[in-house]
């Protein structure tokens, strides 16, 4: 058999991927003989391409997933993207603008007609990226969260939740995003820390000449919205000011000077200016104080005519020119600097706008709550369970989620107003008509008298049903693969989306399959940069995963990945990581050639016992050993385990125990047990490198048509008699083997140089047993046991014993008893000085205890090394 001498992954990985799903291997479908396994991919944006983050989670998912289709289990893998509307709408947007379209120019239905011509071409493309990284999902399942069936899901729940009294319309204080044009959640509003100016302006007492109250304010330019001034009632400052007015700097309008404790004394001025229509905390004071709300900015944040002054202006822009004037004027009393935080969108990145809004909400207090309990119950495991505590702070102090988008890509909310302002909420038009003309009592109404909300619903309100509605649970909810897929079983997803989706997917599942999606969520860290920056486009320190892959392989990258990423924790990505994953591919392609390039004669007695025992007892503890780090989601400790399984015990000590003299043959017990120990190998590694493995696989043996390593059956550990014994004398004599390569290393003798190794020993059992093993690794000629050391020679301890390896005729003794006396005498000279320091009481009395504690230390080390060296020259 021809084998190449080095592992091409450009070769194999395209063509074992199409025999995968030729085979119809990654396929699932309902099997009451085998138990369900299902995962439900975080369906990335439509507008996505592969990032590092991707690779991860997807790497995870996918060991996840291969592992499980090998123990038997019906694997199912759901693929999928999210429409995601803020990010597609703003992509179309300027594709259009591009070709010298306006969207204002646009209809609606013209613009969904471009949005979703960009959609089916651009679409797929993250998804057939991931087929490269090897991802198993079942493709024939693949869903998309706007398509027909998906959509008709979302309204049916927003139907079922308004009529529950769940979803409700009013007026609320929103975070609004003045590049998109829509309001956003909480949850999509990312807090960035910066240095901002607080502004200290005069607002004239009204009816005292010269007299001026300074307010302090970081907006100078929402001044034209303000409706008053606050101040504590206990502040004595400005008790007697309560009741009296002042006027607005530069617009001149008169406002109240109103009391209330809600204001702090030590903050700024201890004045604070009341803009209802711009600041949370400003409205509710509003509301209490019943003050009027005058709204200066459009949507796209230039002030309106409301402002009076700087009207058309951006509100950046006003503000530079507001707070020239103040200076001019005389009402700006200075400016300071301090540390604030800045809201801005995930999406745009925009500074966020506080702004009144009409807008649709859902209720999430009663959905919450359940949705903590099962979490706190560990009836859902968060992996690590650190993540329970920021779950549980998020629940807690849940508020009402604002669902509506002022957008045009996505699900259109099904609610139809009527000609007198009222409204319906139905699933289609007919529907509405027919509710339309029950609530107004007028049967001539038309579809056409009825408007549907222009607004769509947010991202998050489709794919918070996505475990559910991937299985078409809401179209059916009684068919077979809902019952038989759902609850699914593991989730891998990103903590910063803990809340945005994990915790909604769990409402959902909870409020309509009365059961949980999912019993266990991992959530990985971010992958970041040797700077500890999180990698990304924008700062341009992230490398193409599809180049990683052609460059490494994409088994080497899948292990990469994985070698430092435990779950929850930071990855600080290092190309070193892709280069030890790389160098693992090539490691375990060189033990398959070195194997299948040994000649067998049949007529060779079994050489190999004690080797083959151990490497099995050490399999099988290893395979215990491994399954519980899958119990406990320990990726990395379940990749690293196989890594040295592979790379130490088979590759370094196994096969070096039982290779077979230059050209000379193996018996065929050892290659059988050989070769089957390899399989298991493949079998353990084929989540993580599903390539190699499946092509080392078909090269190792004929292969029958079904016969892939895909869907070959997990090792179970099987308990081996005697096999603690086994594992602890061949530790015992890989101990022997080590002190004589270290000697071999320490006089410069080549590892296959001839030697004798003589011992003091109780243990002569050992050295019987072991003697094939001893000598072969040792590279020796002869084992003695002895009563004394022999003359020149340098030993070791071991387990007790003593080992010798007499160097006469072996190196240069009279030089070698200069080299030992000149360290000796260095050691001494070292030892002198650190007793000195210590013998000084004001160096012990009076330096960090852990500095006295490191120079005792190397007073115990000095010693230790005099001893040894003292030893070597006696013997020489």
């Amino acid at each position: 058999m021809s084998i190449a001498k080095t592992y091409s992954p450009a070769d194999v990985e395209a063509k074992w991927y199409q025999r995968w799903q030729e085979k119809g291997f990654f396929h699932a479908k309902p099997n009451p003989r085998k138990p369900a396994y299902s995962v439900v991919i975080p369906p990335p944006n439509v507008t996505g391409v592969l990032h590092m983050g991707h690779m991860l989670n997807n790497t995870i998912q996918d060991v996840l997933v291969r592992r499980a289709r090998m123990q038997g289990k019906e694997a199912c893998w759901v693929p999928g993207t999210d429409h995601a509307s803020i990010a597609t709408e703003a992509k179309v947007v300027a594709l259009l603008q591009e070709k010298g379209i306006s969207k204002k120019d646009l209809t609606r239905e013209e613009f969904l007609t471009h949005a979703w011509d960009w959609k089916e071409k651009y679409g797929g493309i993250i998804l057939e990226q991931l087929k490269k990284l090897g991802a198993s999902c079942d493709w024939d399942r693949t869903r998309f969260t706007m398509e027909p069936e998906l959509t008709e899901a979302v309204l049916r729940v927003f139907v079922d939740l308004y009529r529950k009294g769940q979803i409700y319309r009013g007026v609320r204080m929103v975070n609004w995003d003045p590049k998109g044009g829509t309001a956003l959640s909480d949850e999509e509003v990312i807090p960035k820390d910066t240095m901002a100016k607080m502004y200290h302006l005069k607002y004239e007492v009204v009816g005292t000449e010269g007299q001026a109250l300074t307010v302090a304010t970081s907006r100078p330019e929402t001044i034209m919205a303000d409706v008053a001034v606050a101040v504590n009632p206990n502040d004595p400052r400005y008790t007697h000011l309560i009741g009296q007015r002042v006027r607005i700097p530069l617009l001149g309008r008169e406002i109240p000077v109103i009391g209330d404790e809600y204001v702090s004394i030590d903050f700024g001025t201890g004045a604070l200016k009341v803009t209802p229509a711009h600041d949370l905390n400003d409205y509710e004071l509003g509301l209490k104080h019943n003050l009027p709300v005058i709204d200066i900015l459009n949507n796209d944040g230039t002030l309106n005519e409301k402002a009076v002054l700087y009207v058309g202006q951006d509100r950046f822009a006003a503000r530079r020119n507001v707070v020239k004037d103040l200076e001019e004027a005389g009402l700006l009393d200075k400016v300071e600097e301090y540390a604030s935080v800045l809201q801005t969108s995930e999406r745009t990145g925009a500074v966020i706008e506080p702004r009144l809004s009409l807008q649709w909400f859902c209720k999430m207090d009663h959905m919450a709550k359940k949705a903590l309990e099962v979490v706190e119950n560990d009836e859902i495991k968060l992996h690590p369970p650190k993540f329970k505590n920021m779950y549980r702070a998020w629940m807690e102090n849940v508020r009402d989620w604002c669902i509506s988008r002022q957008l045009w890509w996505g699900q259109r909310i099904p609610a139809y107003y009527l000609p007198d302002g009222s409204f319906v909420v139905a699933l289609d038009s007919e529907e509405a008509l027919k509710l339309a003309r029950e609530q107004s009592g007028n049967q001539n109404l038309q579809a056409s008298d009825l408007r549907q909300d222009e607004d769509v619903l947010d991202t998050w309100f489709s794919s918070w049903l996505w475990p559910i509605s991937v299985f078409d649970g809401f179209k059916d909810p009684d068919n077979a693969d809902i019952n038989y897929f759902y609850p699914t079983d593991d989730l891998v997803t990103a903590p910063e989306i803990l809340f945005f989706w994990v915790a909604r997917m769990i409402m959902a599942g909870l409020e309509y399959r009365k059961e949980v999606p999912f019993r266990n969520v991992y959530l990985t860290g971010i992958v970041r940069d040797d700077q500890g920056r999180k990698m990304s486009k924008q700062l341009g320190n992230s490398p193409d995963p599809l180049d990683l892959i052609a460059q490494y392989g994409a088994d080497g990258v899948r292990t990469g990945m994985l070698f430092s990423s435990p779950a929850g924790n930071d990855l600080l990505f290092d190309i070193k990581l892709v280069e030890q994953g790389r160098n693992f591919t090539n490691k375990l392609w060189n033990a398959f050639r070195l194997t299948q390039g040994w000649e067998v004669d049949a007529a060779l007695p079994f050489a190999n016992q004690k080797a083959v025992e151990w490497f099995g007892a050490k399999l099988q503890t290893t395979l215990a050993e491994l399954d519980e780090h899958f119990e406990k989601f320990r990726m990395s400790d379940a990749l690293m385990t196989v890594y040295k399984l592979v790379w130490d015990d088979f590759c370094s000590v196994y096969l070096e125990m039982v290779k077979p003299a230059y050209q000379a043959p193996i018996d065929a017990e050892t290659l059988r047990y050989t070769t089957a120990y390899l399989e298991t190998l493949l079998k353990l590694l084929h989540p993580f490198m599903p390539f190699i493995t499946e092509e080392i696989w078909h090269e190792l043996a004929e292969r029958t048509d079904k016969d892939y390593l895909c869907v070959a059956a997990w090792p179970k550990p099987q308990p081996v008699v005697g096999g603690a014994e086994l594992l602890a004398r061949m530790s015992q004599a890989l101990d022997v083997v080590a002190g004589i390569r270290n000697i071999r290393n320490q006089k410069g003798l080549g590892p296959n140089k001839p030697l004798t190794l003589s011992a003091k020993t109780d243990d002569v059992q050992l050295l019987q047993d072991y003697d094939g093993i001893l000598r072969k690794l040792g590279a020796l000629t002869e084992i003695n046991v002895v009563d004394a050391a022999p003359a020149a020679a340098v030993g070791f301890v071991s387990g007790g014993s003593e080992f010798f390896i007499p160097l006469e005729g072996q190196i240069d003794l009279g030089a070698e008893k200069e080299r030992l006396t000149k360290e000796l005498e260095y050691a001494q000279g070292f030892r002198d000085s650190v007793l000195k320091k210590l013998a000084n009481e004001k160096f012990v009395q009076n330096a960090k205890p852990d500095l006295v504690e490191r120079e005792r230390q190397k007073l115990a080390d000095a010693e230790a090394k005099i001893t040894a060296l003292e030893q070597s020259l006696a013997a020489l």
